[in-house]
């Protein structure tokens, strides 16, 4: 180790400086990795010793508690982070109760002064962090949020009126004629990290994962939580999925999405090293243009998501359009149960509705024909989908899921028109041509011919005996008629003068 003049090591000289100093925590929330974490790194900049600690708060928010499927992943994505702090000499500490209480028994506990975390967007996240701001202010204490999940902050995007964007496109055109997004920060090399003992939760504990049955034992193999798998996702979509982008992100049996989402969620990669990453994919290569600027826009629809949940807070549980509070949903806990479990009769949707249950996940063509059904076919309300998916989805994300479930029942933001009913015959038939999807989640269905694939209740009875498939036994009759089921719901959606 190389000395200075006076024979000692000034970067030991000055860790021995810095272990003086009143340390500075960092909360963890949703922004589970080290890199490109503008708190994090603000909170290392200061030399003082940092204090990197997640607090499993149970306490709220009610019926939007962490899902199930998410609650696998912040087990594995916390034990990533754990193993990368550690490997740049730190320790996350674990803690479980109530914030407010956790963080002023550490900040005594320390003697810390300041607690630094990034800001989140979902109206109890941001009444937390209005909280902590006022009741640690009172104490002398310094609480401070930094930027970190998005491109842009919900404030930064307004239109000529100063007021949020309702519809995407110029809420995306404004967004591009902003600076673009900074490049990524590292952590400083030196970060000082909080060395003394303190008594850490284990992960273990928690109970996070599923037990009897483990409904989730495959993921491990299908999934890899933390900043080295959202990498490696982005790596194999830049080298290809990229090149095929703008078309193939419909063809469910493809691999040209990035299955981004889960990382995206829980901030194990942050969206401006996606940004940087994919400009500089275009910039390599000029013939990727048009798919960049198609995926940049996809990422933008994460961003409206985000704009209008701060600036609608209510959209999660009310209809965005007033006239849509009137809808006159069905109740029908049987046909939401066949929804559920894949049992529709409509092989796109049952597919759909399988990958989700066997991989917490779905692609994005077929989140969209699901909730039509759900929604149009079925008339059950939107919330009811969005509970599910809430639970069931590794990426379960408040802004994308309540917009989006929004959008495709047509009450929401730049919405899908009413009488948008996605047919789920002809879009297995468009966007599964070949039957790969269907045939992969539906075994039961494989030996249908393409023809009849989408509608095997159509077939003849010499087809159906051949592939070995009894309507309504081995696979089940449309639990409703798709021409009956759209004019039922055009007539509903009559009723309310939607314009």
């Amino acid at each position: 180790m190389p000395l200075s003049a006076t024979g000692i090591d000034p970067r030991g000289f000055r860790a021995r400086i810095w272990s003086m100093q009143t340390p500075i925590i960092f909360w963890y929330r949703q922004d589970l990795r080290t890199h490109d974490l503008p708190g994090l790194a603000a909170a290392a900049a200061t030399g003082r010793p940092v204090i990197p600690c997640y607090i499993l708060d149970e306490h709220a928010p009610g019926e939007w508690a962490t899902g199930a499927a998410s609650r696998w992943w912040l087990h594995h994505s916390l034990t990533a982070l754990q193993a990368d702090i550690a490997s740049l000499g730190g320790s996350l500490l674990l803690l479980r109760g109530e914030t407010l209480g956790q963080l002023q028994q550490l900040l005594a506990a320390t003697g810390a002064d300041t607690v630094y975390c990034s800001r989140q967007y979902e109206p109890w996240a941001a009444a937390l962090e209005e909280e902590l701001h006022e009741q640690l202010s009172a104490t002398d204490i310094t609480f401070k949020r930094y930027a970190g999940s998005l491109l842009f902050e919900p404030e930064q995007i307004n239109n000529q009126s100063g007021l949020p964007y309702k519809v995407f496109t110029p809420f995306w055109r404004h967004c591009l004629k902003q600076l673009a997004p900074a490049a990524p920060q590292a952590l400083p090399a030196l970060t000082n990290w909080f060395t003394a003992k303190l008594d850490s939760d284990c992960i273990s504990n928690w109970g996070l994962q599923p037990t009897q049955p483990d409904w989730a034992a495959s993921w491990p193999q299908q999934w890899q939580p933390g900043n080295n798998g959202a990498r490696d996702k982005l790596s194999a979509f830049l080298n290809n999925g990229i090149s095929n982008y703008s078309d193939g992100r419909n063809h469910p049996a493809l691999d040209c999405t990035t299955r981004l989402s889960p990382h995206l969620h829980y901030g194990e990669i942050s969206p401006r090293v996606l940004w940087h990453a994919a400009r500089q994919a275009a910039a390599e290569s000029p013939a990727l243009d048009g798919q960049v600027a198609k995926f940049l826009s996809e990422m933008g629809w994460r961003e409206f998501s985000h704009h209008l949940l701060h600036h609608f807070p209510t959209i999660p549980e009310q209809a965005f359009k007033a006239q849509f509070r009137n809808f006159p949903w069905l109740p029908g806990a049987d046909r939401l149960d066949a929804w559920q479990r894949g049992q529709t009769g409509y092989p796109m949707v049952d597919a759909g509705m399988r990958e989700l249950w066997h991989t917490g996940y779905m692609h994005n063509r077929v989140r969209m024909i699901v909730a039509s059904f759900l929604t149009k076919h079925l008339m059950i309300h939107w919330r009811e989908g969005a509970k599910w998916f809430w639970d069931t989805l590794l990426d379960a994300d408040l802004a994308n899921n309540s917009s989006g479930w929004q959008w495709v029942a047509g009450s929401g933001a730049d919405a899908s028109p009413y009488f948008r009913i996605f047919n789920p015959i002809t879009q297995g038939k468009k966007f599964d041509a070949e039957g790969a999807y269907i045939r992969q989640w539906v075994p039961e269905l494989a030996a249908i011919p393409d023809r009849y694939l989408n509608c095997p209740w159509e077939a003849p009875e010499e087809i159906l005996r051949t592939a070995g498939v009894v309507i309504g036994e081995h696979y089940p009759a449309p639990i409703v008629d798709h021409k009956a089921a759209r004019e039922a719901a055009l007539a509903a959606y009559a009723s309310i003068r939607v314009a």
